[in-house]
C-alpha cells in the first residue's frame, strides 16, 4: 500500500453527510459523545464527555483556551444608498483603524459611510431604505477608509468610540457560515461561549472547550487532574478552507496568543510527575507548540502572533494528548489532528464517527487522543 501524499489536498477529503454537521448544540453542555483514540494501542473506543475523567490520570494537566468570542457581527445601512450592509469586526490595527470583512449589494467606495443598527434591530428586507432614514439616536457611523489587498476593509468611527463598547452595543455573536447564516439567538449567546471564557478577542469559539461545565471540571480535579489556561484569539481563518492544491503553498492565518508563566509552571510540574499535557482544542496545541518553537524548552511566558501550520512530520515538543471536535474535510484542523495521531488512525476514527452518526464541528461531539 502506497504512502499518501500528505501535501496533496485531495488526501484530506472524505465524504461527510451534511446532516452530521451540528447547527445547534446538544441539550446539555456536557452531553456530547466522545471518541477515544489511543495512539499506542491503536484502539478506538466510544464514550461520552461525562466519562472524560476516567480517561485521564492523576497528574495529567488540561490546558484550556480562555478566549471570549466578541459580538463581532455587525449590521447597518449604507448612508449613500440606503442598502443593507453586514460586517465582521476582525481587529483594530496599529493605526487605530477597524479591520472588517464587509458584505453588501453593489460596491463599497472609500469615503462613504455606514450607519450601524442597534443589536436586535435586524428587520432586513422590509422597507430597508426607509429604515435607513430613521436611524435611532444611538446609532454609530463608520467611515470607509480603503480596501486591503486581502479584500477586507479598513474603517473608522466618525466619533471616538471603543471597539469593545460598540460591539457590545451593536454586535451579535458571529456563528460559523455552515449554520445557515442565521443570527445568533439567546441559546447561542450562552452555548457558543465556554464556561471559562474571560479574555475577549475571538471571532469564533474554541469549540473543544464548549463541552466543559463546572461540575465536569470538579470531577476531573477530584481525580487529581490539574488545569491551566492560555489565550489564543481565534480568527476568521478558522472558517476558511484550504484554497490551494498543495498544502505547502497554503498561507496559514495569523492569530494572537498569550502563554502565562503560571501555565508554564504547571506544565513543568505535571511533566516532573510524569503527567500528560492534554491540550483542550487545536488552538491550545498551536499556542503551546508555537511558544516551544520560538523559545525552546522549558516553556517561558510569551505573547505574540502565530501562523504555525502543523502538518504530518511535525515534531511535537509539549503536548501528549488532545481533546478536539470533529473537523471538516480539507481543513487545516484535520491535518493537525492527523499530524498528532497518525493519518491512518485518524481516518479510521473518522470513518467510525461517520458510521456511528457522531456530530461534527463547532456544536458537535468530541475526540480524545491519548
Amino acid at each position: 500500500m502506497s504512502t499518501p501524499d500528505f501535501d496533496d489536498l485531495s488526501t484530506w477529503q472524505f465524504e461527510l453527510p451534511s446532516e452530521l454537521i451540528a447547527s445547534r448544540p446538544a441539550p446539555n453542555r456536557d452531553g456530547a459523545r466522545l471518541l477515544v483514540v489511543d495512539r499506542k494501542t491503536q484502539q478506538i473506543t466510544h464514550s461520552t464527555i461525562r466519562e472524560l475523567p476516567q480517561w485521564l490520570q492523576a497528574s495529567d494537566l488540561l490546558v484550556f483556551n480562555n478566549t471570549r468570542v466578541l459580538p463581532a457581527r455587525l449590521f447597518g445601512v449604507r448612508t449613500r444608498t440606503g442598502g443593507r450592509w453586514e460586517g465582521l469586526y476582525l481587529e483594530t490595527t496599529v493605526t487605530g483603524h477597524w479591520h472588517l470583512l464587509c458584505e453588501t449589494r453593489g460596491r463599497l467606495v472609500a469615503g462613504e459611510t455606514v450607519d450601524l443598527l442597534p443589536a436586535g434591530d435586524m428587520q432586513f428586507g422590509v422597507n430597508y431604505a426607509q429604515r435607513s432614514t430613521t436611524i435611532c439616536d444611538s446609532s454609530l457611523r463608520l467611515k470607509i477608509i480603503e480596501r486591503t489587498a486581502q479584500g477586507s476593509w479598513l474603517m473608522e468611527p466618525e466619533s471616538p468610540a471603543s471597539p469593545l463598547e460598540v460591539l457590545e452595543r451593536f454586535g451579535t455573536l458571529p456563528l460559523p457560515p455552515y449554520m445557515g447564516r442565521r443570527v445568533a439567538d439567546d441559546e447561542d449567546q450562552i452555548r457558543y461561549q465556554t464556561a471559562f471564557a474571560s479574555e475577549p478577542g475571538a471571532v469564533a469559539a474554541p469549540t473543544a472547550g464548549l463541552h466543559f461545565t463546572p461540575e465536569l471540571l470538579q470531577t476531573c480535579a477530584e481525580r487529581g487532574v490539574q488545569s491551566a489556561e492560555l489565550t489564543l484569539h481565534v480568527g476568521i481563518g478558522t472558517f476558511r478552507p484550504i484554497a490551494v492544491r498543495r498544502l505547502s503553498e497554503h498561507r496559514m492565518h495569523e492569530e494572537w496568543c498569550r502563554l502565562p508563566q503560571l501555565t508554564c509552571d504547571r506544565i513543568h510540574d505535571a511533566k516532573s510527575k510524569h503527567g500528560r499535557i492534554v491540550a483542550v482544542g487545536t488552538t491550545s496545541i498551536r499556542t503551546l507548540e508555537s511558544s516551544a518553537g520560538i523559545h525552546g524548552l522549558p516553556l517561558k511566558a510569551w505573547e505574540g502572533r502565530t501562523d504555525l501550520f502543523i502538518r504530518p512530520g511535525y515534531s511535537f515538543q509539549v503536548v501528549d494528548g488532545l481533546l478536539t471536535n470533529f473537523h471538516l474535510p480539507g481543513s487545516t484542523l484535520i491535518v493537525l489532528v492527523a499530524a498528532f495521531a497518525g493519518y491512518d488512525l485518524i481516518m479510521e476514527a473518522y470513518r467510525q464517527a461517520i458510521r456511528e452518526r457522531y456530530r461534527f464541528y463547532s456544536y458537535g461531539d468530541a475526540m480524545l487522543i491519548v
